[in-house]
């Protein structure tokens, strides 16, 4: 099951989930960029985002409008979809309306091999964009998981000529019995400090799976972000 977390009060771009992309609503877009992988499912904090979901045919769960985070809304979602406990629930982020096919059916390949709590992406980044903060950067062990996410830039190149960056992904799959593990965990003092929920998981001595992909897609978080998508992805 894809569940796609729908905030309709962003901080940074109000009502960004609704902007316009090439016709769609882009948290409509975004649903039907996966729509053929899975079922999928749009959590909303609006009854707005409901009705527009079943208006596009999508199914759509009202979820409280205090959640402090994405995993918190699914979570509630796949509640209340009274989905099994070994079911692999697959976070896509409505703010990705260009995520490749391939990408999310990676990720899903991963998940039924791992008994990670979560697995998650990552792709090779250049050098002219490591050090931006909204990129968040993650470095991985031989097996593919990852040790740490941080906005700075990791590994510190203390020499010079490292270029093996990798730039995370935010796109996150449980079995729904590890995402009620997750929502369930203290909050994490390295979560606090970065603004990166994942960091929840690795503090608590969880593992996360990590899938090497391809990817041209990027979250939108700003307006932009929103023109340079469209410019781009045209």
């Amino acid at each position: 099951m894809i569940i796609i977390p729908a905030r309709l009060a962003s901080t940074r771009f109000p009502g960004k989930i609704l902007a316009d992309i090439h016709g769609l609503p882009m948290v409509i877009a975004t649903a039907k960029r996966v729509q053929n992988l899975d079922d999928v499912a749009i959590a909303a904090d609006t009854e707005e985002v409901v009705k527009l979901a079943s208006d596009y045919g999508f199914k759509a769960i009202l979820t409280s409008q205090d959640h402090q985070s994405g995993t918190d809304r699914i979570n509630e979602a796949a509640s209340k979809l009274n989905l099994s406990e070994n079911e692999i629930i697959v976070n896509v982020q409505a703010d990705e309306p260009f995520i490749e096919e391939a990408v999310v059916k990676s990720v899903i390949e991963r998940a039924k091999r791992t008994d990670a709590m979560i697995t998650s992406a990552c792709k090779k980044i250049d050098l002219l964009h490591v050090k931006d903060p909204n990129l968040v950067k993650v470095i991985l062990d031989t097996n593919k998981n990852a040790i740490y996410f941080s906005r700075s830039v990791i590994p510190y190149d203390r020499e010079g000529g490292f270029e093996d960056y990798f730039g995370h992904i935010g796109l996150y799959a449980f079995r729904k019995k590890a995402l009620e593990t997750f929502c369930a965990l203290p909050y994490a003092p390295l979560e606090h400090i970065e603004k990166l929920e994942q960091l929840r998981a690795l503090y608590h001595g969880y593992t996360i799976a990590m899938v090497e992909v391809e990817s041209q897609s990027f979250g939108i978080d700003t307006k932009e972000d929103l023109e340079r998508a469209l410019h781009f992805f045209k």
